[in-house]
């Protein structure tokens, strides 16, 4: 089995996702859901329920080499993003810290 390393995102979206109990991670593009899952399990030490998969296209860029010669274009790297369910009663504490720092104000 191969180690995957799966990073989760800091977003105002993605910390609104946990209160349903939905985690979203940013993963390799090359990882199905089966692996996402098994890594998940492994890291965490939680039972995922469901997970949902997308790829987002890398945005395209312009550049120029010189003032007005040899325009071209290129485009940033694609990244996969997983929205993952964990079952009823499991949750990650990695997204749960910001909550604690604000209750001791």
């Amino acid at each position: 089995m191969t180690h995957l390393i799966v990073i989760p995102r800091a977003t105002e979206k993605a910390y609104a996702q946990v209160q349903n109990n939905v985690y979203v991670f940013t993963v390799p593009t090359t990882a199905n859901k089966q692996e996402i899952a098994a890594a998940i399990e492994a890291q965490f030490e939680v039972k995922v329920e469901r997970i949902k998969t997308l790829v987002q296209s890398g945005k395209a860029l312009r550049f120029s080499r010189g003032k007005n010669r040899y325009p071209g274009s290129t485009t940033r790297k694609d990244s996969k993003k997983a929205y993952v369910t964990l079952a009823q009663g499991d949750s990650i504490q990695v997204f749960d810290t910001p909550d604690a720092k604000e209750e001791k104000k």
